[in-house]
């Protein structure tokens, strides 16, 4: 009985051994080193990617698209885009957050629509008017088959930071002409915020939409 006793308490005694040092280990001393590396290595990356504005304010992430709308007015359920600015994808329809009423939550995600479906045609389709409408200038008209996939389009997340090179430049007039610039410089503040492939061959070319309205309010601010 007696070395029953004395080896059930040896166990236990071993057991929360481990379990102190093994808490030590995983759960103080991996975690500093993790993050003492990553400042270190990756300070920016680390410290989720932050844009800030020329006064040195952050402004948002590399990671997270924004929407640039008008203030809501009253009676309407979603804002008007400020086409001041350049617009990023569409990510509506990926409903609403009527669980927590609390709290206006970030939603992520993909609308899980096929191809055929009745409302993601009726998106796609009213979408595509609006950017033909809302880029045509009296310079300068879009049509239909200008526009790009990404225009009409949300990517599987609803938040994507970047548009393609063609969404960007079929907003240059209309970005010019509200902001009363010449195209020629709206213009090459995109090929000058385009980015390539990385390593040359993987993913597309794009454009980040928050960086390239940081730079237009700069270039606005010069002007004026």
């Amino acid at each position: 009985m007696n070395n029953s006793v004395g080896n059930a308490g040896r166990l236990l005694w071993a057991g929360l051994r481990a379990l102190l040092v093994l808490t030590v280990v995983c759960g103080v001393l991996y975690p500093l080193a993790v993050t003492g590396l990553a400042q270190l290595a990756f300070h920016d990356k680390a410290n989720g990617s932050e844009i800030k504005d020329a006064s040195g304010k952050v402004v948002g992430s590399e990671l997270i698209g924004q929407t640039y709308n008008l203030p809501l007015k009253a009676g309407e359920e979603t804002a008007s885009p400020d086409l001041k600015w350049f617009q990023p994808r569409p990510s509506n329809g990926l409903g609403s957050n009527s669980v927590n009423t609390q709290y206006k939550l970030i939603l992520s995600g993909a609308t899980n629509r096929s191809g055929d479906n009745a409302d993601l045609i009726k998106w796609v389709t009213d979408a595509k008017a609006a950017v033909v409408k809302d880029n045509s200038t009296a310079g300068y008209k879009v049509k239909p088959s200008d526009v790009p996939a990404d225009a009409v389009t949300s990517s599987g997340s609803g938040l994507d930071p970047h548009i393609s090179p063609e969404y960007a430049k079929i907003q240059v007039h209309r970005v010019a002409e509200l902001n009363k610039l010449d195209v020629a410089a709206v213009d090459k503040l995109v090929a000058d915020h385009t980015d390539g492939r990385i390593l040359g061959f993987v993913g597309e070319p794009r454009v980040n939409v928050l960086q390239l309205n940081i730079a237009l309010k700069a270039l606005v601010a010069a002007k004026g």
